[in-house]
């Protein structure tokens, strides 16, 4: 999914290319950075994994996003939103290489993407964090989130049990 660049006061939020393949697998297979994300940690490159990565931003159902720092374009993390059919509730995704945590560039991140979401009318953003993701659900919360479900899935590729919250932002009673 295309999109126009989202820009926050420190980052732009650009489209994935191609390029950004193995920067992402270097995220989402790190033990540490991938911990609460839903695939498993990889030991070795898998080259048809990275012929997957290599496509998402083509993708039609999600959009697929790398934040990157204004004034050098350098790669902060990974971000992404899956739409509702009707527009009306954006799902978001976020991670933060370690380089770079503890800054505020996740807020920075999920705040870009509600703003993005409110500008098309969306009515609601939903955020699913695990729940053993303190600095995560502290974001969501930041942004707004109210938590409104649980829920249990299996980590792909092993027999560990993920618990998440599902946080809901209601975007017409909000104003930032």
């Amino acid at each position: 999914m295309k999109i126009i660049p989202i820009e926050t006061s420190r980052l732009t939020l650009r489209g994935f290319t191609k390029e950004d393949a193995l920067w992402a697998y270097s995220i989402w297979n790190d033990p540490e950075m991938g911990e609460y994300l839903p695939d498993e940690a990889k030991e070795e490159i898998d080259p048809e994994y990275i012929k997957m990565l290599e496509a998402l931003g083509e993708d039609e159902e999600c959009c697929y996003l790398i934040p990157v720092l204004k004034n050098s374009g350098q790669r902060v993390g990974t971000c992404s939103f899956m739409t509702s059919e009707d527009g009306k509730v954006y799902d978001i995704a976020y991670c933060v290489h370690k380089d770079f945590q503890r800054r505020g560039y996740a807020t920075e991140i999920a705040r870009g993407m509600i703003e993005y979401a409110r500008n098309r009318g969306a009515e609601k953003v939903t955020i699913f964090v695990s729940k053993e993701n303190i600095p995560s659900n502290r974001v969501a919360v930041k942004c707004g989130g109210k938590i409104a479900g649980e829920n249990t899935y299996r980590k792909r590729g092993t027999d560990i049990i993920m618990e998440d919250y599902l946080y809901e932002i209601a975007l017409s009673s909000q104003r930032e």
